[in-house]
């Protein structure tokens, strides 16, 4: 594989992983306004139901969908930012473009999935973080391909226009 083939792939594959991001962060948006009130794969709080908690006091959901409204929106600004890094940068061979775009979703990542496993509540894993497991196989695979591509010397013509 060539050099250029190896960061147009892997560029493409980190666009498509951040894709599935942008579509998780829209379908989360939407539940956030839904009759559920709660995330994609929780149904209830260890048995609450959002009706429940609304009863008690309707500024607990309205709190739950504003976080909600939020992480929806930075995940989506997440997406957009590294799969625009990915297709511009990447793409083009750019070490700054391909670093941050692993960086950027890797903080994310690391911030909010272990929070998951603590075992706070009872959730569906599989529709409630399964998309963003799938989409961050296919981002990792990209830029592992990408990586591949960088570390190939660039031609002599690129080199002196970088």
């Amino acid at each position: 594989m060539t050099r250029e083939q190896s960061l147009r792939g892997g560029a493409a594959l980190m666009v498509l992983g951040t894709l599935t991001f942008l579509v998780y962060a829209v379908v989360f948006l939407f539940r956030a306004f839904s009759s559920s009130g709660f995330e994609i794969g929780v149904a209830t709080l260890n048995g609450v139901t959002a009706q429940q908690l609304d009863a008690i006091n309707p500024a607990i959901m309205a709190y739950i969908m504003h976080l909600h409204v939020a992480i929806a929106g930075f995940i989506a600004a997440t997406a957009i930012a590294a799969g625009g890094l990915a297709w511009y940068g990447v793409c083009r061979g750019y070490w700054w473009a391909w670093i941050t775009a692993v960086v950027a979703p890797v903080v994310g990542l690391a911030v909010a999935l272990p929070l998951h496993w603590m075992g706070h509540f009872n959730y569906d894993w599989v529709s409630h973080l399964g998309p963003i497991y799938v989409g961050t196989i296919i981002y990792v695979v990209g830029a592992l391909v990408a990586l591949i591509g960088l570390r190939q010397a660039a031609p002599a013509a690129a080199q002196a226009r970088a």
